[in-house]
């Protein structure tokens, strides 16, 4: 291993190139020779020997220190001498450096790479493989001082390539560079195989031909269609190729790579050719195709190592086809027999592993080949289980998009319902007093109605679409007021502890549905610790300086308000765990629960800009994490108080309103709370009939209020049409839909608000009051 001078490398840090200052030994040897020549200039007494005794001690730490450098350095070359020996018969290049970069010494195998030109740094090393090696340098060499080693794979106009380097001292590195170009199927490793192989590229160019190749087609070909004669290729089926003696049926495997590039490879189709046979299976064991022998009667005869390393059993003498895959709906030996017998179809089915290992998927192509007595069956197989994946989540995703449209139409429809069963149990409960016999009956119907509609808001959360109502406030105050029922929930045996951040941001959420959230996580926590344990509720403000990533989720940056919901019980296994978020999952016994509370977290908290993550462990316990947008932007606001008894505005207020709605008991209930507010009531069934009403000029009208969701035309669209002619008139949007499925037209809409459905007579009488304030 040669030894050569070291040079200033180009990428190295200014302080590393800058010259070195004198050391602490020197700076002792000049002031020790000071004292000792100060000390003998005075005369004998006190003073000169302290001089004298001072300057002796930094002598000798001067002394000891450039003792230590000496020893330093003898150690180092002994270390660079050892790598040496080590390193002279590699035939991979081994370079020692400093951190600087400066070549301390190098192998046979490296002399050319550091010596031409008296170039002794890595840069120059690697510039005939990198346009730009500082920076990779510099990033290797950083990770290997912290981690003590760190490696790269490179590919570059030469060929794929591996740096590796290894931290062995304190300003002492150990590189080597490695060629992995002479793997099966680069550059010239594949004219050593016996099979015809070439790489095309992605508009079926040949970019490469092995020897083989050539030989079988008389010569180098410069596409696709020059060599095979039943474009496009299909990997696992038989294709003819143009050979240099005639045309040659062939057996097609293919090998995808990067930037569109595939290998292909021939196989022999039928044993009768000898040019393909090459010395047998043998031949392709190196092959990068997974590829099995298989006889008529199922037995698993040869495999390649691909195939080998590609199914989940191990494949031994007397291992079957079987064995190893299943999934036909019928056995796997009968599809074996129908190919063994010319029957089956020349296309390709897809499989999964036998046993315990169902969630490996491939698609495997059967070709018959061999005469006689060696008629054997040739099975090219693929690995599709990431495709199969992909297409599970896809046909899930269609499924519950299908749900989410179901759920949504049965609560528009139910929403209808119960305004009219709870409007008009306001309009009779405003005819009654508390001492009233029926008084406690209608307050029942109301309570139920409520009920009623928070269960159809549960619905609209799975899928979604629930209408939020945001509001900014504290969670300090919404937990602690939330505690009270917590603690009847969660029963004797089980401990509920509140901590809160001192100085935790505001939150913008719709509080009752954030309320049932927490709800949801308190009881499955209580629910698995049977024998008892603790709940910890905690919030925190957290700053997210990047991006966060998990569980296929991205949560950007920002400032955001932390909720964990933490319990020491049972834990959720990993297989449960991945699912605990999808609609009626539940592990509870029937009766028990819906499973509809987790999925229904799930939704809320996504419908409202956040995220919500699972952390598990058997045995431990479980903590879920939400993370939700602080607001900075104004004070947390209490919210308004709602009265048991429904009562109408107490400012009274004249004006004309046309009422719009198909469902005949909503628009009877919606126009007798209006009439009862002072209002002019004028009702249409259906668009048409409003605009035929508005179709009179003489006719005044201050406010409409509309369903949105109708027979014929929607309510945005007749709207529009109505404000050509009368541009100031106020608009409400009823629906028992979200407010996101017509945000976009709405926002179109001037002077228009939205009240969702089910909505009281309070509430439909203040919006009405409001937009003509």
């Amino acid at each position: 291993m040669t030894q050569v001078e070291p040079e200033v490398v180009p990428h190295s840090p200014p302080s590393a190139r800058a010259p070195r200052s004198a050391g602490p030994g020197a700076i002792a040897l000049l002031i020790a020779v000071a004292s000792l020549g100060y000390g003998a200039s005075l005369p004998a007494g006190p003073m000169a020997l302290g001089f004298g005794l001072f300057g002796a001690i930094l002598f000798a730490a001067s002394a000891f220190l450039a003792g230590a450098r000496l020893l330093e350095a003898w150690r180092r070359q002994m270390v660079i001498k050892a790598l040496n020996d080590l390193f002279e018969g590699d035939s991979t290049t081994c370079i020692t450096a400093d951190s600087a970069g400066r070549v301390l010494s190098s192998n046979a195998a490296a002399a050319a790479r550091v010596s031409a030109d008296g170039k002794a740094t890595l840069a120059y090393a690697f510039a005939d493989v990198l346009a730009s090696p500082a920076a990779m340098i510099n990033r290797l060499q950083e990770r290997a001082t912290v981690l003590g080693g760190a490696r790269e794979e490179l590919v570059t106009r030469r060929g794929h390539m591996r740096v590796s380097v290894n931290h062995i001292g304190e300003d002492t590195y150990v590189w080597r560079v490695e060629d992995l170009s002479g793997r099966a199927g680069n550059g010239r490793s594949a004219d050593a195989l016996s099979l015809p192989m070439l790489t095309a590229g992605p508009t079926g160019t040949i970019l490469y031909m092995n020897e083989a190749f050539r030989k079988l087609t008389g010569g180098r070909s410069r596409s696709l269609d020059k060599v095979f004669l039943d474009l496009p290729l299909v990997s696992g089926r038989t294709h003819e190729v143009e050979a240099i003696n005639g045309t040659v049926s062939c057996l097609v495997a293919e090998v995808t790579g990067s930037g569109g590039r595939k290998e292909i490879y021939l196989l022999p189709a039928d044993a009768a050719e000898p040019r393909l046979r090459g010395s047998g299976w043998d031949a392709i064991e190196d092959l990068p195709v997974p590829l099995l022998k298989v006889s008529r009667t199922g037995e698993v005869l040869a495999s390649t190592r691909e195939a080998r390393a590609l199914l989940p059993m191990p494949i031994g003498p007397d291992t079957r086809f079987s064995d190893l895959v299943e999934g036909l709906g019928r056995p796997v030996i009968d599809w074996l027999t129908d190919i063994a017998a010319g029957r089956g179809s020349n296309k390709p089915e897809f499989l999964q592993g036998a046993g315990g290992h169902q969630d490996t998927f491939l698609q495997v192509w059967l070709k018959l080949a061999g005469e006689g007595e060696d008629q054997h069956i040739i099975a090219v197989l693929s690995d599709v289980t990431e495709l199969r994946s992909l297409e599970a989540q896809f046909v899930q995703s269609q499924k519950m998009h299908a749900i989410g449209q179901l759920t949504g139409g049965v609560a528009h429809d139910f929403n209808n319902l119960l305004t009219a069963i709870s409007g008009h149990c306001d309009l009779l409960l405003m005819r009654h007093d508390q001492g009233d016999n029926d008084f406690a009956d209608l307050t029942q119907i109301s309570q139920n109605s409520s009920r009623a509609a928070a269960l159809v808001r549960q619905l609209l959360a799975f899928s979604r679409k629930q209408n939020l109502m945001p509001e900014l406030f504290d969670l300090r105050d919404t937990l602690s007021e939330l505690a009270h029922l917590l603690n009847r929930l969660v029963g004797e045996k089980v401990t509920l502890t509140l901590t809160h951040d001192p100085d935790l941001d505001a939150v913008r959420a719709d509080k009752r549905q954030l309320d049932q959230v927490i709800m949801n996580l308190v009881v499955n926590a209580r629910d698995a610790m049977p024998e008892g344990g603790e709940i910890k509720v905690s919030t925190e403000n957290v700053l997210l300086k990047a991006p966060l990533e998990r569980d296929r989720a991205t949560v950007p940056s920002g400032r955001y308000v932390l909720i964990k919901v933490n319990d020491d019980g049972t834990g959720i296994p990993p297989d449960i765990a991945r699912k605990v978020f999808e609609p009626f999952y539940t592990t509870k016994r029937q009766g028990e629960g819906t499973g509809l509370g987790l999925s229904t977290a799930y939704g809320i908290v996504k419908q409202s800009g956040g995220y919500i993550f699972l952390d598990s462990t058997v045995g431990v316990g479980t903590c879920f994490s939400i993370y939700l947008p602080s607001d900075e932007s104004g004070e947390a606001v209490p919210a308004p108080v709602v009265e048991t008894k429904p009562a109408l505005p107490a400012k009274r207020t004249d004006g004309v309103v046309l009422l719009v709605e198909d469902e005949a008991p909503v628009r009877a209930f919606a126009g007798r709370a209006l009439r009862l507010g002072g209002y002019t009531v004028l009702e249409a069934d259906s668009a048409e009939s409003a605009l035929e009403l508005l179709s009179d000029p003489e006719l005044s009208v201050d406010i409409f209020v509309t369903d949105v969701i109708m027979p014929g035309k929607d309510g945005p669209t007749w709207v529009r049409e109505a404000l050509a002619d009368r541009p100031n008139t106020r608009v409400v949007f009823v629906s028992g839909y979200a407010e996101d499925a017509f945000s976009e037209n709405q926002s179109l809409i001037p002077n228009s608000v939205f009240l969702a459905k089910p909505f009281s007579l309070t509430e439909l009488a203040t919006t009405v009051q409001q937009q003509l304030l």
